[in-house]
């Protein structure tokens, strides 16, 4: 998928004004991912987006993945948008449901078993949540 399709999708999806909206969110949400899987995972994902996608991703490359919850996910997600989380939700899902889409399902599959089943249902697979 190109960066124009996957922000166009983003931006459908979250109901956003426009490409700098859904740019900004994308980035936001992606960078919370990243602080939340491996190193090592999130790189092989950077690997399957396009280009500008890849930067958020790998900006911490160093750093040890953390364990949080999705509360806290939605949290820190607002935090960088400025939104609220319930907000926060409704980006995420935007945003991870059209990275699903934009994967090999092997690579979708290793991001979503770093993660609590609760997270599932943001990349448009509630059939894994609990």
């Amino acid at each position: 998928m190109k960066y124009d399709g996957f922000l166009a999708r983003v931006r459908e999806r979250g109901e956003y004004t426009g490409p700098e909206e859904a740019a900004q969110v994308t980035a936001a949400v992606l960078e919370v991912l990243a602080s939340r899987i491996t190193p090592g995972e999130a790189k092989d994902l950077a690997s399957q987006l396009p280009h500008p996608l890849q930067e958020p991703l790998t900006r911490n490359g160093g750093r040890r993945a953390e364990h949080f919850g999705i509360e806290e996910f939605y949290r820190r997600v607002a935090e960088r948008t400025g939104a609220r989380p319930r907000t926060a939700l409704w980006d995420a899902s935007a945003v991870l449901s059209t990275v699903a889409d934009a994967v090999s399902g092997g690579e979708l599959n290793q991001i979503i078993s770093q993660l609590p089943s609760s997270y599932a249902v943001l990349f448009g697979k509630p059939d894994l949540a609990d």
